[in-house]
């Protein structure tokens, strides 16, 4: 059994009413998958909210018709609205769970570096997921990366350091970096970097480096003219 569940409402025709039923707390939403014909439903904007911010998309979730028999399902993708940041349409997609599926998995950092406390080392984490392949009822829900074997100015952690759960196959390269620290930058280049910084932004078109603001009165009056946009 999945460890998350939603109940969904089915859904009869697309494109109709999504205003009204978004007004009312729905969430229009299809579901995919191989070899099965595409089934739109109808979601609780609170019930998939709080569901959505615990399973993510890399959990399986049973989601159940009120006139079906319940389905295993990942969140394959999320829409969202630009200005409310509210969810709009959810996609999901079926699997077999005697087939292996691809899927991006969170990295959770835990613990505190070393190299980081004592030494005043930069942390670089240049990796937020990574894609694994496995069965379903193997898809584990995140990473968890202990950043504590950090120990020294240049230590780093690749995939092929983590002990991946059983059944899982990482298909990142397993050389990649996830996490590593670098030796902190010296007064000296931290200064070239503020110059370069200045540099770049007044190369910027459309911005004008700030002048002082002389405190003498002006000899004769004089117009801002200002661009309509």
């Amino acid at each position: 059994m999945a460890e998350f569940t939603l109940q969904v409402k089915t859904r009869e025709q697309a494109g109709k009413d999504l205003y009204t039923a978004r007004k009312r707390g729905l969430v229009p939403s299809v579901m995919y998958g191989h070899g099965v014909a595409p089934q739109m439903f109808w979601l609780q904007y609170l019930d998939f909210s709080k569901l959505y911010n615990k399973a993510g998309e890399s959990s399986i979730v049973e989601i159940v018709p009120e006139d079906g028999k319940a389905l295993n399902v990942i969140i394959s993708d999320v829409q969202f609205d630009p200005l409310s940041n509210r969810f709009t349409h959810v996609d999901f997609f079926k699997v077999r769970m005697d087939e292996k599926l691809e899927a991006h998995i969170p990295l959770e950092f835990i613990g505190e570096a070393p190299a980081v406390r004592e030494l005043g080392g930069i942390l670089v984490k240049p990796l937020e997921e990574i894609q694994v392949k496995c069965l379903p009822k193997d898809l584990p829900h995140s990473l968890t990366i202990d950043l504590s074997v950090l120990q020294i100015l240049g230590s780093h952690i690749q995939i092929k350091n983590i002990k991946m759960p059983a059944g899982v196959e990482a298909l990142t390269d397993t050389d990649a970096v996830i996490a590593l620290v670098e030796e902190p930058r010296t007064e000296s280049e931290i200064a070239a970097l503020d110059e370069k910084v200045e540099a770049d932004v007044t190369k910027v078109e459309g911005v004008i480096k700030e002048t002082p603001v002389s405190t003498e009165a002006p000899t004769k009056p004089s117009e801002e003219k200002r661009e309509k946009k």
